[in-house]
Order: structure tokens, then C-alpha cells, then sequence
């Protein structure tokens, strides 16, 4: 678990730090020279008929032009496999980045932030992104910032990160590479000479995280002049057949409902619903808003408004038309060529796009109507908002879990 929370910082790390005998100056002008860039990044998904079992991916990424293809090569396996942990002004620098970012972005993506804490605690992979991502991570981050002026507690850092550093050395490796077709032999023969098989005798246990399933009512106080809040029902994964329903459900009410009865009457900046099949929930959320009960009551009357109200079928054709796009919306060759194949590794391929993107298609009205029922009519609900330090105590005081970051 506590390499789990260290992980952000260790892809924060990776790419911004020295390599072999390069200082981090160095690395920084080898990577400017031969590339467009590198990143590193970890990914955790559920699967799609079981939001409780999970999957998890380390990625290091770059790109460069055709002819610096083996110097990006070169640069990646040496950026990993010779990464420079003992750079400890440079360590402190980049935490001290990262909380700034996090503490800055609260307000410009706090609905977000909201709607991650809301659904934390219905799969996995919902709580974990919460732990490394989420109000928690700010909350942990600070709590470390404090003590990394004290050298002992940096190097301590350092060598948690290495230890780390170890366990992903020796995890089996995945390559992709995407060029144009005459290049590809030369560029596998590159990769083959830059990238050793590894050793045998190293045992490699994939990770797993613990069931959850439940639902949570929190509260955070912070530096903040208006509301985030959210709402969070448990539902079902993508392979269901109610998953199609669900994600029209969400376009629906945000454009029957929730933009006018939030955004026009109640004034705030933004508010939508969307199903998050990955987790396996359906969530509602409002931006920037000046008001919190009354949008939480809001939440709960789109659904009365789509159980008890007529609709024109228009209303229908245009959130179907609205999901459709989302899934058939063309992306670079790259791009796309990427996507399907981190998509792949967590068991979703295009056949089954395909379907969910037929059952989309042969919705009706009485199917929306059919799934609120069943998944949010009087349904229990995980509720999150971030607000003013004064507004978190007094709901602290009706029964929310209260955190301060």
C-alpha cells in the first residue's frame, strides 16, 4: 500500500531526473535533442464483467522523428533501467512542483475532484486513483512536503523510490511501437539489441487490490469561494447490458434537465451526470457552484423529471447521437493505433465496442426509465463536496466525514 501512494511520485520522477552519467541538466537536453519527449505514467482499470478485479500497467512513453528512432530507444532504456536517485535537491524541487499543481488545480478541476471522491469506494480501481490522484493524494502530498526539508526524510524518500525502482525493473515488459510499415523490421531489430531479455530467475507477482463496495458521504474544506459536488450511485460494468442505458441516462439528463434546473436557475459555472462503467457507478456533478443542498436535491429531481415527464423522442435521438460520436470520434493514426492497443490490455478490443455501440442504438425511452429505477430511484448514494472550511464544519455536523487540505 505505501508503495502504491509513492507510485505519482515516481513517474513524476523518472523522466526529470539524471540517467547513468548524466546529470538531470543533461538528460533534460539528451531527451530535447533525440525527441519530442518522454512520459511516464501507471494505469489501473477494472475489468469489464467485474469492476473488483483489476489489471495494472507501468508505461514509459516517447516520441521522436523516424530517423531518431534508435536514439529514442537508446535514451528510453537508459532513462529507466540507469535512473539516478540520489539527485536530492532535484527530488525536493519536483515534490514541491507537484503540490503546487495539485493545490492550484483544485478549483480549476474540482468537480472532478468531487466526483473521484464520490465513487472512490464502489471498485478498486476508484479508490486507488482517489488515493494517487484525488483530495486524498493533495491531503498525503502536503503532509510529506513538510517534512522533506529535513534531509534524513528525503533520502528516506529517495530510497523508497528505489526500492520501488527494483520492483519494476524486473516486471515483464510489453513493447509498442508505431512507424510507418517499411521501418517497422528496423526498428524491432533496434529494440531487440537496446532491450535485454530479462533474467529468469526473478519471480514476478502482479498486483491485485482488495475488494470494495460501499458507499461514503464526505466533506472538504479548503482555500475555496465556491462549491464542487458530487453524487455517486452503484451501477454496472461495461459488459452489461444496462452499461449502453446508463451512459445515454447521463446525456440525457444534462441536457433535459440538469444545465437548466443547476447551471441557468441555480448558477453555476457547469453540471452534468455520466456512467463510469470502469468503476462501475453512475455520478452526478456541478462546477463551481454557489449552492449545495439544493443542487444535491437537484441530482434527485432529473430523475423524478425523467420518471413522471413526457419527452419528445428528439430528447432521446439527441443524447444517443451525443454518445455515438464520443465512441466513433476519429482520433491521429497514432493515436488511435495507441489507444486500441492499451485498450487491448485491459480486455476491451473492438468487437466490443462494437456491441456496446449496437445497444446504444437500439435504446429506447422506456430502457433510461427502466435503468433510473432500478439504479437511482431511492437508491443509497455516496455523496462528496469540496467547500469553504466554515461550510465543511456545519455539514460536518449533519453527518459528512470531514477532511481539510
Amino acid at each position: 500500500d505505501a508503495q502504491l501512494d509513492l507510485l505519482p511520485y515516481y513517474t513524476c520522477c523518472l523522466t526529470e531526473l539524471g540517467c547513468g552519467e548524466r546529470s538531470y541538466p543533461e538528460a533534460q537536453a539528451w531527451q530535447a535533442s533525440v525527441s519530442g519527449g518522454i512520459r511516464a505514467y501507471a494505469s489501473v482499470r477494472g475489468a469489464i464483467d467485474d469492476e473488483q478485479q483489476v489489471k495494472g500497467y507501468f508505461t514509459l512513453s516517447g516520441k521522436a522523428l523516424v530517423h531518431n528512432a534508435a536514439n529514442l530507444a537508446e535514451l528510453m532504456n537508459t532513462t529507466f533501467t540507469q535512473l539516478r536517485l540520489d539527485e536530492y535537491p532535484k527530488i525536493r524541487e519536483l515534490m514541491a512542483q507537484k503540490l503546487a499543481r495539485k493545490q492550484q488545480g483544485i478549483t480549476g478541476s474540482g468537480h472532478g475532484l468531487a466526483m473521484m471522491a464520490a465513487s472512490s469506494h464502489y471498485s478498486p480501481a476508484a479508490l486507488l486513483s482517489e488515493r494517487q490522484q484525488g483530495l486524498q493524494s493533495i491531503a498525503r502530498l502536503k503532509q510529506l512536503d513538510a517534512t522533506l526539508d529535513d534531509d534524513q526524510a528525503l533520502q528516506q524518500l529517495a530510497q523508497q523510490l528505489a526500492e520501488l525502482h527494483q520492483l519494476l525493473l524486473v516486471a515483464p515488459r510489453h513493447f509498442l511501437t508505431v512507424a510507418e510499415p517499411a521501418r517497422r523490421d528496423e526498428i524491432d531489430r533496434t529494440l531487440e539489441q537496446c532491450w535485454q531479455p530479462l533474467a529468469t530467475e526473478f519471480a514476478f507477482e502482479a498486483f491485485s487490490l482488495a475488494p470494495v463496495r460501499e458507499s461514503v458521504k464526505q466533506v472538504w474544506g479548503t482555500n475555496t469561494q465556491v462549491n464542487f459536488c458530487a453524487k455517486a450511485y452503484a451501477t454496472v460494468t461495461v459488459e452489461h447490458a444496462d452499461a449502453a442505458a446508463l451512459t445515454v441516462l447521463g446525456e440525457f439528463l444534462r441536457n433535459g434537465f440538469l444545465h437548466r434546473a443547476i447551471r441557468e436557475q441555480g448558477g453555476a459555472y457547469g453540471s452534468g451526470a455520466s456512467q463510469d462503467s470502469s468503476s462501475a457507478c453512475f455520478r452526478f456533478f456541478s462546477y463551481r457552484d454557489p449552492r449545495i443542498e439544493e443542487t444535491l436535491s437537484d441530482f434527485d429531481q432529473s430523475v423524478s423529471w425523467l420518471l413522471e415527464s413526457e419527452h419528445a423522442p428528439s430528447r432521446l435521438e439527441e443524447a444517443v447521437l451525443g454518445v455515438v460520436s464520443s465512441i466513433d470520434k476519429p482520433g491521429s493514426p497514432a493515436g488511435e493505433a495507441k489507444q486500441a492497443y492499451h485498450s487491448a490490455l485491459f480486455g476491451r478490443t473492438p468487437a466490443q465496442r462494437q456491441q456496446f455501440r449496437a445497444r446504444v442504438l437500439m435504446l429506447s425511452l422506456d430502457d433510461l426509465q427502466r435503468v433510473a429505477r432500478c439504479y437511482l430511484k431511492d437508491q443509497p448514494a455516496s455523496v462528496a463536496i469540496i467547500t469553504d472550511p466554515k461550510q465543511a464544519d456545519m455539514l460536518a455536523q449533519q453527518g459528512y466525514q470531514l477532511f481539510k487540505i
